[in-house]
């Protein structure tokens, strides 16, 4: 692997954070793998870990208080377990928060990350 290849600078990051917020993005990161094993990541905006499959899927920013994962076109998601709290407003995008302590619900986060893939490749075909 290249110094500047994605899950390298994926894995450097969830070292360097060294607390929950590590911990979180590993775990998401896993998941988004079992969902999805032909998920790409790539590395973008300067140091944001993104998930793609015929396009993003969502992004793993890390703040001091939360781990935001933002679907790029969670709106047009269906979200029945509601795990979209945050960028509601938008059109496109909807975001989960992880603040420390929390869990995320693992069954209801897969089915979101395969349609977010169905979504995808959809637009893709089109």
């Amino acid at each position: 692997m290249a110094p500047d290849d994605p899950a390298r600078l994926i894995d450097a990051r969830i070292q360097e954070l060294g607390d929950w917020r590590g911990e979180t993005l590993a775990r998401i990161r896993a998941l988004i793998h079992e969902a999805d094993p032909e998920v790409v990541e790539t590395w973008k905006w300067r140091g944001v870990p993104v998930w793609e499959h015929a396009g993003i899927l969502c992004t793993g920013e890390t703040y001091k208080a939360v781990v935001k994962l933002t679907f790029a076109k969670g709106a047009a998601l269906e979200d029945p377990s509601g795990l979209f709290h945050s960028s509601l407003d938008g059109n496109t995008r909807r975001a989960i928060d992880i603040r420390q302590g929390e869990t995320i619900d693992a069954a209801a986060f897969k089915t979101l990350i395969r349609a977010a893939v169905a979504l995808n490749n959809k637009k893709a075909r089109r």
